[in-house]
């Protein structure tokens, strides 16, 4: 008798015809540059037992214990050093594991939402459809519960000149061309505690000492900080990094510019932009990083540009204002859309195509009955009347290309760690 049990078969998820995505050919390895050499997509598979492509809901692959490390790393600083070994700074910690734990599950769902991810993505897809696949995926493995669990903010798949907050709206029918430079930039989060990391992807191999310049520099940013690090501190060990980088351009070399107007940021409860900023050059703030915080490290390197991004384009992503002051809405529409947002977005960010959707956004939420129409009227009012912030593409000028990295870091009492890290950046 045969006792082993039969693998149980994974159901891809629906994919347009006209895509350009074939999650059917069994492909493993990733098709672009930028990553870890000898790195593959399905090491969850073998790791933790997970399926192909990933189905398990990730909580259930650590059903005891503290979850996946992340990187653990001493803290900058020489004042620093006697962290890591201190008996009493460790005991300070313990009360903090239920946390570490939901913080350690949501790093590791986006590991593996993005190695999934990274397995088909190649030249001609459409990004709207490779969007929702990695949302989808998203939302599966974290296991959506509203605001309890799901995505951290809209997935960003900025292109070229474009540094930031740019996904499509309904009808944007772009695809990835083989000469983009293209920043997927995507979080998870549980009970509020949002993973914020992004890598860059490129087909040519001319863009990769610029992809270079913003790994290394975010490694720089992340080496320097630490408890009582000054932040200023850490902008100017980026920005050695990344202005040591040129890239020859049609036999010419051009330097490589960080983009001194971005920068990365703390990482509170529901409040993707926490407070506090790391800059990525010299002169920031003094403000010193502090104990039990956590920071999103990201470094966006430029060249042909000018390092300077503005506001452009058509407006995809939105927020709630965090401190929102009670204001009266007359109009019906604009009333209706708050409570919209307030029951599944909260304060997250959240974008035109997720209103869009039969579930509004959250299936947890609303099932198949949040679908917004006819909105963007109301959404306007409630940008005017500060109860909601828009945020538009963040743009350099046209002909430059931007690359971006970005980790979440978590400042222990003893040590920091680095929740994003995986095997492929």
């Amino acid at each position: 008798k045969n006792n082993r049990k039969k693998k149980k078969k994974v159901t891809l998820p629906p994919v347009p015809e006209d895509s350009g995505i074939d999650l059917a050919d069994g492909n493993r390895a990733p098709r672009f540059r930028g990553l870890n050499e000898g790195y593959t997509c399905d090491w969850m598979c073998n790791k933790y037992g997970q399926t192909w492509p990933p189905s398990k809901p990730v909580a259930s692959l650590f059903p005891t214990g503290l979850g996946p490390l992340g990187q653990e790393m001493e803290h900058g600083g020489d004042f620093n050093r006697h962290r890591i070994t201190s008996a009493e700074l460790r005991a300070l910690e313990a009360p903090s594991e239920d946390l570490y734990k939901k913080m350690r599950i949501a790093s590791e769902c986006h590991r593996q939402v993005r190695s999934w991810a990274q397995s088909f993505i190649k030249p001609g897809i459409k990004l709207a459809d490779m969007c929702e696949l990695i949302e989808n995926k998203n939302r599966e493995l974290v296991g959506e519960a509203g605001l309890q669990a799901g995505i951290g903010f809209p997935t960003g798949c900025s292109l070229d000149h474009v540094a930031a907050h740019y996904t499509p709206n309904a009808g944007d029918d772009t695809r990835l061309e083989a000469h983009n430079v293209m920043k997927l930039d995507f979080g998870t989060q549980i009970d509020g505690h949002i993973i914020d990391s992004a890598f860059t992807v490129s087909f040519d191999p001319k863009w990769d000492k610029l992809l270079e310049a913003s790994r290394e520099g975010t490694e720089a940013g992340i080496k320097a900080a630490g408890i009582d690090v000054r932040l200023c501190d850490i902008g100017e060990a980026i920005q050695e990094v990344v202005e040591s980088y040129e890239v020859e351009i049609n036999g010419k070399l051009e330097p490589v510019k960080c983009c001194r107007n971005l920068q990365g940021h703390s990482i509170s409860p529901y409040l993707i932009h926490g407070g506090k900023s790391v800059p990525i050059v010299k002169g920031g703030e003094v403000t010193k990083m502090d104990e039990g915080e956590v920071f999103a490290v990201e470094v966006f390197s430029s060249v042909l540009g000018r390092g300077y991004v503005v506001e452009d384009m058509e407006c995809s992503h939105y927020m709630k204002n965090f401190d929102a002051p009670h204001v009266p809405l007359r109009l019906p529409a604009a009333k209706r859309l708050l409570t919209h947002i307030n029951k599944t977005f909260g304060t997250l960010p959240f974008c035109r195509r997720w209103l869009e959707r039969e579930d509004g956004g959250s299936f947890a939420v609303n099932q198949n009955n949040g679908k917004q129409t006819r909105y963007i009227g109301a959404l306007k009012n409630l940008c005017d009347v500060g109860l909601v912030n828009a945020y538009p593409p963040l743009v350099d000028i046209k002909g430059s290309y931007i690359a971006q990295y970005e980790h979440t870091i978590l400042l222990r009492p003893t040590c920091k760690e680095v929740l994003s890290r995986g095997e492929d950046y």
